[in-house]
């Protein structure tokens, strides 16, 4: 086996193209992934976008499967502290040897291809090389012209959640932007639809309808979840029924629960017997009791030192977010006047929107821009976050924000930090201990 470059050397090239920013269109992909005999479709996938918690619902469907015996891969963006977390099998990052030389051989061979195709090839070819026998894919950026969208062998596809975001690439409105996520719909493919805004749920029925999937199922209606003593309820139109114990906290995380467990329902009826089998109700009950998605309302406790206490990590990247987000601090039981807040935003996002119910659910709040210098897209600026905001106050690094926020609650305080995924991944590489990449500058 030919050694493996650095994977500094390598990562750096890499994150050499993130200037070029994201090619939203297919060619390139595609033929590239002809090019290397459509690693793509080695195994079957469950396909999933939509604008908040496919990254949940792609870890959940990813624990499901492993959990009946299924050798996985699960493919995810961004990561929050090592590029490897994006490319996992079997539920662990991919090795860095591996990854390395991956990296090196779709960066020589395909010069032509952006970050974010690199990064798709090289899970592409990891899973054919690993014998995979189920993908699970994220989408990064809408769905029709997303460089996963090259795949040819989906069981299944599901669109999470319909709301604004990206709208200079997807379009301004609800309908334009399902229309994108609606591109990864496929003829004879089943397709599970969270709660979406009607004008949103017409688009995505009449290109389901035109492209020919061969169901629908929406969340509220085909399928529907409840909390009730035994656990999360969830049942579906054709009598299906499962009470299951998911660790991803907050009623949003149920919603995404109940949509991954409609997509393993849809998949099994057109999975190959072997594959059905294994995506029974046993593993879906166990595998979202086992499911971990760092970053994503996650609790975290430092035992000791400066910053010891509790911590809550959420990617609140968007509107959207930001509203699940309150809505689960408004159902804890501990007093808003013991949380502090440390946030920081993309400059393109809403980020003035996002603040707003978070600013009812803590007593004092501290911004500070996210370390993105790899991403290629400028910070929202802390100073105008703090001039919205009366006990709004700036810094100047995430660790400042984080020892300024714990001596505001003290010990025994929560400090919640959101806004921008880029943050997350360096206060909790901070709180941890996680060495992120070496070199990129993330």
């Amino acid at each position: 086996m030919a050694s493996s470059p650095p994977l500094a050397e390598v990562l750096g090239r890499l994150y050499a193209l993130a200037p070029r920013g994201a090619r939203h269109g297919l060619v390139a992909m595609d033929e590239a992934c002809e090019r290397e005999g459509r690693p793509q479709d080695a195994a079957p996938c469950i396909h999933v976008a939509g604008t908040n918690g496919k990254g949940s619902v792609s870890a959940s469907l990813e624990a499901i499967a492993r959990a009946g015996g299924i050798r996985t891969g699960l493919y995810t963006s961004p990561h929050l502290v090592r590029f490897a977390e994006r490319i996992r099998l079997d539920g662990a990052p991919i090795d860095d040897q591996l990854l390395a030389r991956e990296l090196a051989y779709v960066l020589d061979v395909h010069p032509e291809l952006t970050f974010f195709e690199v990064a798709t090839m090289v899970a592409f070819r990891a899973f054919r090389s690993a014998g995979v026998e189920l993908t699970i894919l994220e989408v990064g950026l809408g769905g029709r012209l997303d460089a996963t969208n090259v795949v040819s062998r989906s069981l299944t596809t599901a669109i999470t959640s319909i709301g604004l975001d990206h709208t200079a690439i997807l379009g301004e409105t609800l309908g334009a932007i399902a229309r994108e996520k609606a591109g990864i719909c496929r003829s004879g493919v089943p397709l599970m639809v969270g709660v979406v805004p009607a004008e949103a749920r017409a688009v995505i029925d009449g290109h389901a309808a035109e492209v020919g999937a061969l169901q629908v199922w929406h969340a509220g209606e085909d399928l529907v979840h409840r909390r009730t003593d035994e656990g999360l309820v969830v049942e579906s139109m054709s009598a299906e029924h499962v009470v299951v114990h998911p660790t991803l906290l907050g009623a949003h995380q149920d919603r995404n629960a109940a949509i991954a467990i409609g997509a393993i329902w849809l998949a099994r009826t057109r999975a190959e017997s072997v594959l059905a089998a294994r995506l029974n109700d046993a593993a879906i009950v166990s595998g979202l009791a086992s499911v971990r998605w760092p970053g994503r309302l996650e609790e975290l406790i430092v035992a000791e030192g400066a910053l010891a206490g509790r911590y809550l990590l959420d990617g609140a990247h968007n509107e959207e977010g930001a509203l699940a987000l309150a809505t689960a601090l408004a159902s804890m039981p501990d007093a808003r006047s013991t949380r502090a807040l440390v946030f920081g935003a993309m400059a393109d996002k809403p980020w003035s929107t996002m603040t707003a119910p978070l600013i009812a659910q803590t007593s004092t709040r501290f911004y500070v821009a996210p370390n993105a210098s790899g991403g290629g897209r400028p910070a929202a600026d802390p100073r105008a976050l703090a001039e919205a905001d009366a006990q709004g106050e700036i810094a100047t690094s995430a660790v400042e924000a984080l020892g300024r926020a714990r001596a505001n609650v003290g010990p025994e305080g929560t400090v919640v930090v959101a806004g921008s995924l880029y943050l997350v991944g360096e206060v909790r590489s901070l709180l941890t201990g996680e060495v992120g990449d070496p070199h990129v500058g993330l």
